[in-house]
């Protein structure tokens, strides 16, 4: 997803933040409910338990964001078995999904369905899944029913955020908002398939900072009251948010964070983010344009036992091929791909990215700190 940080200045700041709360007997932000946030203890043997997490965020390439993925009329059950096989043919274990809750609200029993049938195709693969519940990124009036045909070469022309901009500021919907999160969390709660819950994709995103801490807040504290066997994370993003960053990381049982920069920055996150002592997963990176390529992170991340969750893994009505603010109006095939590794019929972009992918993958995984 996009992001405008200042990297630099975030993380000095991020660091004074994480100080402070070690310091100061009444740090400004605490966690909630600590009692049911996971050990280090607990959080590191469970990430032991699993083989080296990676994989890509994942919507299949007939869908051009989560409602026409998930909405009865456009669930393409095809074509999401075709594309966890490119995934699974490559060794990836792992795909990061979107729900919405204007899905859920439009049919909860079907779209509980659709999300068990979902599952049992990702398991066929070997494929466990990492579910979002809420986004603040891209357009903000999420509508049920039919969904917009993609802009020529512009970037997640019709990706909505979860809630939209009213319901996001107003905490009247917020009950109907924790009926859905709680109704999927509950019905999912004990199932392996799922690997973890993402509660909020980068929060405070499109403008929205601070305001989105109110909903940030009340999420934690559904899922903690659901107490899913599964552990719960909000990934950061924006190094420059102060209060969102530390929150998120005091009530994650899982780091979880996107970095798109190249090698040198993203080393700077893992050595920052190592301090908390509990398992990291990477779950955005991989712009080719900006420098933050296979080639260049998945080694480093392997290497740390830090898993790698990039963004894409098929081409289609995303538009993730193209980047973020190069948008190319006439269409076409940009010369060097934004994200995503396949075309439609399972191509690699790269042949010998997919190789290269192949090879890290291949080498044995070392366990995270006990």
């Amino acid at each position: 997803m996009k992001r405008t940080n200042h990297l630099l200045a975030g993380l000095l700041l991020m660091f004074t933040v994480l100080t402070a709360c070690k310091q100061e007997p009444k740090p400004a932000v605490v966690p909630l409910q600590e009692g049911k946030i996971w050990s280090v203890e607990k959080a590191n043997q469970w990430y032991n338990q699993h083989q080296y997490i990676v994989g890509a965020n994942f919507i299949p390439s007939t869908a051009i964001n989560q409602l026409e993925m998930w909405q009865a009329d456009t669930f393409d059950p095809k074509t999401i078995d075709r594309e966890l096989g490119y995934a699974e043919g490559i060794g990836f274990n792992t795909m990061r999904v979107f729900l919405h809750s204007v899905a859920y609200g439009a049919d909860p029993k079907g779209f509980k369905s659709r999300v068990d049938q979902y599952l049992t195709i990702a398991n066929k693969h070997h494929i466990q899944t990492m579910f979002v519940f809420f986004d603040d990124c891209w357009n903000p009036n999420p509508k049920a029913g039919k969904q917009p045909e993609p802009k020529p070469g512009i970037h997640n022309s019709g990706w909505v955020q979860d809630p939209g901009v009213r319901e996001v500021k107003d905490p009247k919907q917020f009950n109907v908002l924790k009926n859905y999160f709680q109704d999927v969390m509950k019905t999912f709660k004990h199932d392996k398939r799922i690997l973890l819950w993402d509660l909020y994709n980068e929060p405070g995103n499109s403008t929205k900072h601070d305001t989105s801490l109110a909903l940030l807040t009340k999420v934690f504290t559904w899922a903690r009251d659901v107490n899913p066997d599964q552990p719960i994370s909000a990934g950061l993003w924006a190094w420059d948010f102060e209060k969102l960053n530390a929150f998120q990381a005091l009530n994650s049982d899982i780091i979880t964070y996107h970095e798109y920069e190249p090698d040198t920055a993203h080393t700077r996150v893992l050595q920052l983010l190592k301090t908390h002592g509990r398992p990291m997963i990477c779950t955005e990176y991989m712009a080719r344009t900006r420098r933050s390529t296979f080639q260049k992170i998945l080694p480093m991340l392997k290497k740390a036992n830090v898993g790698a969750i990039n963004w894409g893994l098929v081409a289609g009505k995303t538009n993730t091929i193209y980047a973020w603010d190069t948008p190319m109006p006439q269409g076409g095939e940009p010369k060097l791909w934004f994200h995503d590794i396949f075309y439609k019929d399972g191509r690699p972009y790269k042949p010998e990215e997919v190789q290269f992918i192949k090879s890290v993958l291949a080498r044995p995984k070392v366990e995270s700190i006990k």
